[in-house]
């Protein structure tokens, strides 16, 4: 765990910015199912059909429970109807299995928004695995349109912008 800890606080001084995202706006994002949980149950979720609701914000984080991802997840929790006023949808993503991730839902999401299991095709497809930790995902958030193109990127290891930089990004689409 210590290790761990080392290892995310050194990834949160690197650059901020979208250096570390390589789906860029406007490229098709890839389509998934997987399985994730809401509020401790487990469910099927399907990329496509999130998006017949309105836009999707899909943030991955590196390691559930973790003291980052922990206040991440708080945060959208937090903003939950603030994003449901924008008609989008949020949506967690890690490399944790999903054992671990019915326990997050409900104690860090306050089960709130769903959070999924990213298996090696989503993290490879989204570009999003974390270089220094294998089997991990990296920091990054996208807004998806319904039409299932990248509207916003945000990539960055210090979650505090996250939150602000998605939600911004929804409420702007929905002005349009």
């Amino acid at each position: 765990m210590k290790r761990l800890s080392l290892i995310l606080a050194a990834a949160a001084l690197l650059p901020a910015g979208n250096a570390m995202a390589a789906l860029a706006v406007g490229a098709k994002a890839p389509d998934f199912t997987t399985r994730g949980a809401l509020a401790g149950k487990t469910f099927t979720l399907t990329l496509a059909h999130q998006l017949k609701r309105g836009p999707v914000v899909l943030y991955f984080f590196p390691k559930a429970f973790t003291p980052g991802c922990s206040a991440e997840a708080r945060e959208f929790a937090e903003n939950i109807d603030k994003f449901k006023a924008a008609g989008a949808t949020v949506i967690g993503m890690s490399a944790d299995p999903v054992d671990d991730l019915v326990s997050f839902s409900t104690k860090e999401c306050a089960g709130k928004f769903p959070v999924a299991s990213a298996g090696p095709g989503i993290i490879s497809g989204y570009d999003v695995a974390l270089k220094m930790r294998p089997g991990m995902t990296d920091r990054t958030s996208y807004v998806i349109a319904p039409s299932g193109r990248i509207a916003f990127v945000h990539s960055e290891m210090n979650y505090a912008n996250h939150v602000k930089a998605t939600l911004d990004a929804v409420e702007s689409m929905k002005a349009k």
